[in-house]
């Protein structure tokens, strides 16, 4: 089906929770929009607000992939903007690309608003850092396998072999697996854990901070089982280390084009 001068369809990151962190772009957007679908389950319904008075807004937790499409088309076919509002950043974890190829077969032009990962939020809330010079400058964002199967080579465990920075998303309920995976790489038993419940969500964000060890107990006892953030990291904890490797960047003997090292 082609849709005759259609409007166009913004796939639209909401960010991770806090209605403050959705983009200055794509808060414009929602204000112009005709028509939003949002995922409810997952974004906070706040977000929402920014959309004019008498825009259509639909919740997709209890749509089928078709039935989203579908509703996407028809709604091109009435507004000059549509907004797909999907948590965080819909090209990490989102059918950004199975909702994209139906809009271009039906002749619709479509475009993606980035928004900020969990990932990010989880770091910033509890005061972390991804990289730090000399202990990690790579960060792995990653899942272990439940109903949804990993590509060959990607299992958990062949990545936490390298000792960067792990952001394991969507994979609070399988705590075990996440834990195995870190033993069976060589990750020692005191090795510092975070998890973030619901990161920047306003009243509801939950920050608990272990080890290898404890971490899957003191998620339970915290009632933490869903919308979280598992973030193993070499990283951790360094603001109360004694000594830090020195960014050269701002080291005074080191040069770069903007400043010559002094003596």
């Amino acid at each position: 089906m082609t849709v005759e001068n259609p409007g166009k369809v913004w796939f639209v990151g909401a960010g991770p929770g806090d209605p403050e962190l959705v983009t200055v772009k794509g808060r414009r957007l929602l204000g112009e929009a005709g028509a939003v679908l949002f995922a409810g389950s997952l974004v906070d319904r706040a977000v929402t607000l920014y959309a004019p008075p008498g825009c259509t807004i639909r919740d997709s937790k209890d749509m089928t992939l078709e039935e989203m499409t579908a509703w996407l088309i028809e709604q091109a076919a009435r507004h000059r903007t549509v907004v797909r509002l999907q948590t965080g950043d819909p090209g990490l974890y989102g059918a950004l690309i199975e909702l994209a190829r139906p809009l271009g077969a039906a002749g619709i032009e479509w475009a993606v608003v980035p928004g900020v990962s969990s990932a990010m939020a989880s770091m910033a809330a509890a005061g972390e850092s991804l990289t730090l010079p000399e202990v990690t400058q790579t960060v792995i964002l990653t899942r272990v396998e439940g109903r949804t199967p990993m590509p060959e080579g990607e299992d958990l465990a062949s990545l936490a072999a390298h000792r960067t920075t792990l952001c394991i998303f969507l994979s609070i309920t399988l705590l075990h697996k996440v834990e195995a995976a870190l033993r069976a790489a060589g990750w020692p038993e005191d090795a510092p854990m975070l998890v973030v419940h619901k990161a920047s969500w306003p009243g509801e964000e939950k920050i608990l901070r272990g080890t290898l060890a404890d971490i899957k107990a003191r998620c339970r006892e915290a009632g933490v089982a869903s919308q979280a953030m598992i973030v193993a990291s070499p990283t951790l904890g360094a603001l109360h280390w004694e000594t830090l490797a020195r960014s050269k960047l701002y080291d005074p003997t080191f040069t770069h084009r903007y400043r010559k090292a002094s003596a």
